[in-house]
C-alpha cells in the first residue's frame, strides 16, 4: 500500500489507538495488520484484552483526550505524523518497532533526509564540544541532516553546529518541553529552523523511562551515529547499541584513556566502529548509502489466521503461558516447543498484551510481567 495523507477522522482514531493503554509501537501495527484500520481496532479491543485474561474493562482513548492533544499540539504551531504517512520518516519506519506518530513541530521534510546522528557526554570537554560543532557544521555543508537528544554537552554542540544547514531534536517529553531548561533558547531555534519531535503528548514531562524510547528514535532516524565523549555506562552507548540493532553506522572519536568520559567511546572502537577525527571518516562510510530498508506495510505483518473457534484460542493460549515466565524468550522459540502456529501464537501475545500481562524486548522476545503470572 501506498503512503497516503490520513484523512482528519483517520488521524485521530490513529491517535486513540497509539494512546491506549498497554498498546505499544509493535501491538499497534499487528493491530492494525489483523484488523485493517485503527477505528476497527479500537471496537476489537476490549475482547481482546478481556481474553487475555484482563479482569477490568480495558477502555480506548477517548476521542475528547485525542482532540485535546491535536489542539494543544496545533496551538503550538505542530501536528501529527502518523506511520504510513508521506510524511513519517523512511528510516524509522524501517525499524522494528516504529513510534505510531510523531509530533512535530517544524519543517517535517528534514525527517526523511539523509540524517546522521551526533551523542556523547552531557559533562562533555570543552575540546568534546568544539569537535562536535565542527563535525556537525562539516557534515550539514555535504547534505546531511543532524539528529540528537538537545541534551546539555554534546547534543546541545552538535544542534548548534548543524543549525543554520538542518537538524532534528529528539525530545524525551512532549515537543514543547525543554530538558535542560538551559536549553530553551536553543529548542526555539531549532523549532523554528529545523524540527522538533517527539512520539509523547505535548505536555509529558520527560522521566527516566522514556530516554531509552527516546534514544531509539535518535538512531532509527538517522544512517548512522557518532558517540563524542561517552562513559561506560551512558544513554549515549545505549544509542549506538540500538544503532547495530536497526543495521546502522557506528562511529566513535577516540580520547584519551585517562579521561572517563571517553571510556565507552574509546571501547565502541575496540569493538569495531568506525574511528573518527574528521566529518571526512563519517562520510567516507556513508558515500552510497542513501536509503535504509523499508519494513513491511502493516498489512504484510499479519500472518494468515484462519477462523478459530474458542476452544482452539484458549486451548493455544494455555500452552502459551505454560512456556512463559519473567525471563524474555523468543517468539520462534515459543512457536517450536508449543507447536501453536505462528499467526495464531501472535494473537494470544497480542491478547496478553493487552491485558496487561506481557512485556515485548528487543529482538522479538517476550516475557510475562509479574503480575501476569498465575491468571490464565
Amino acid at each position: 500500500m501506498s503512503p497516503r495523507r490520513l484523512t482528519d477522522a483517520e488521524l485521530l482514531e490513529a491517535l486513540r489507538l497509539a494512546r491506549t493503554e498497554n498498546v505499544g509501537p509493535i501491538t499497534y501495527r499487528r493491530l492494525l495488520a489483523r484488523f485493517g484500520s485503527p477505528a476497527a481496532a479500537l471496537a476489537a479491543l476490549p475482547d481482546l484484552a478481556r481474553r487475555g485474561g484482563r479482569a477490568r474493562p480495558l477502555r480506548p482513548c477517548s476521542r475528547e483526550a485525542a482532540l485535546q492533544e491535536v489542539e494543544a499540539l496545533t496551538r503550538r504551531g505542530g501536528r501529527h505524523v502518523a506511520l504510513g504517512e508521506p510524511d513519517y520518516p523512511q528510516a524509522l519506519a524501517a525499524t522494528s518497532d516504529p513510534p505510531p506518530l510523531l509530533a512535530v513541530i517544524g519543517d517535517p521534510t528534514l525527517l526523511d533526509r539523509r540524517a546522521i546522528a551526533i551523542v556523547g557526554a552531557r559533562n562533555a570537554s570543552a575540546n568534546g564540544r568544539r569537535l562536535a560543532t565542527d563535525l556537525a557544521r562539516a557534515l550539514t555543508d555535504n547534505g546531511l541532516v543532524v539528529v540528537s537528544g538537545l541534551a546539555r554537552g554534546i547534543d546541545a554542540a552538535a544542534h548548534r553546529g548543524a543549525l543554520a544547514n538542518g537538524t532534528v531534536a529528539v525530545m524525551a517529553g512532549g515537543v514543547d518541553v525543554v530538558y535542560p531548561p538551559e536549553n530553551e533558547d536553543l529548542h526555539r531555534k531549532i523549532a523554528e529552523q529545523g524540527a522538533v519531535v517527539s512520539e509523547l503528548p505535548p505536555g509529558v514531562e520527560p522521566q527516566a523511562r522514556h530516554f531509552p524510547r527516546r534514544n531509539r528514535v535518535v538512531s532509527g532516524l538517522a544512517l548512522g551515529v557518532v558517540v563524542v565523549e561517552a562513559a561506560l555506562r551512558s544513554g549515549s552507548l545505549i544509542t549506538a547499541r540500538f544503532a547495530l540493532e536497526q543495521g546502522r553506522e557506528v562511529f566513535a572519536v577516540p580520547g584519551s584513556p585517562l579521561d572517563p568520559r571517553c571510556r565507552g567511546s574509546n571501547n565502541l572502537i575496540k569493538e569495531g566502529a568506525t574511528l573518527t577525527e574528521s566529518a571526512d571518516d563519517i562520510l567516507a562510510v556513508l558515500d552510497g548509502i542513501t536509503r535504509v530498508a523499508i519494513a513491511p506495510e502493516p498489512s504484510a505483518l499479519a500472518e494468515d489466521l484462519p477462523a478459530t473457534s474458542d476452544d482452539v484460542l484458549g486451548a493455544a493460549r494455555a500452552e502459551v503461558l505454560s512456556q512463559l515466565g519473567t525471563s524474555p524468550a523468543h517468539v520462534d522459540d515459543i512457536v517450536r516447543q508449543t507447536g501453536v502456529p505462528a499467526g495464531l501464537l501472535r494473537m494470544v501475545l497480542l491478547e496478553l498484551e493487552l491485558a496487561g500481562r506481557l512485556e515485548r524486548h528487543a529482538g522479538d522476545r517476550v516475557a510475562l510481567l509479574p503480575e501476569g503470572i498465575g491468571l490464565g
